[in-house]
């Protein structure tokens, strides 16, 4: 077969090939959790890593929590969290050649991932207004592509997620870009207690991944 022939296969099956994702969130600082986390994304060969916010502990530990990835060689994609400011994560995603997607994008394959971290309570509080137009800002560069992925730290107002905390209220930001910007997917953590948890909200699938990490294939 003609050599051009078989890359332009190859790449065309790549593309169409499913993205492999080890989403978590709320690690808070914990160095062997992260360790734990390398190790699940390096044995299920994951394509990418997304980390969805509270990566510190109120931003007093920032030491090896992004570094064993790295080290297994993934791609890094994260957001704040209400435990770390927007600057925080700047750094480490500077430090650590990873990506802070908060209030941008990135495409991999034909999926396009956009995110916006923060939450609406806490010391790094973003009022609603801002989440939503950071969400569509991300959105907007990516809105041409089949699949979408929306990440966030605090979860959608109306959800069972609500139900498993009477601290952490939902975001009707994040309620509202999920009903304008319709993503196939949104992955947040925020609710320790609702680890797990999954549901549609329309045609979305909300998932909060939670600290012990969550394989996703889309």
């Amino acid at each position: 077969m003609n050599e051009d022939l078989t890359k332009k296969l190859k790449e065309k099956l790549e593309l169409h090939k499913k993205l492999r994702i080890l989403a978590s969130g709320d690690i808070h600082g914990d160095t062997n959790l992260a360790k734990k986390l390398a190790e699940k994304a390096e044995k299920e060969n994951v394509d990418l890593v997304i980390l969805c916010g509270d990566l510190t502990m109120a931003e007093q530990s920032t030491d090896n929590i992004i570094g064993p990835f790295v080290k297994k060689h993934k791609k890094v994609l994260l957001i704040p969290g209400n435990h770390e400011s927007v600057a925080t994560a700047d750094f480490l995603a500077e430090v650590y050649g990873v990506k802070n997607i908060h209030g941008y994008s990135v495409k991999y394959k034909d999926v396009g991932i956009f995110g916006a971290g923060g939450a609406n309570i806490g010391i790094n509080q973003l009022d609603e207004k801002e989440i939503y137009d950071l969400l569509k800002k991300g959105f907007n560069n990516i809105k041409y592509l089949a699949k979408k992925i929306m990440v966030t730290h605090v979860h959608p107002t109306g959800t069972k997620m609500e139900k498993f905390t009477s601290i952490f209220p939902g975001s009707p930001g994040v309620k509202k870009a999920i009903d304008k910007l319709k993503p196939d997917l949104l992955l947040c953590s925020h609710v320790h207690e609702a680890e797990g948890i999954e549901e549609m909200v329309g045609k979305t699938k909300v998932i909060n991944v939670g600290k012990k990490g969550k394989i996703i294939e889309i």
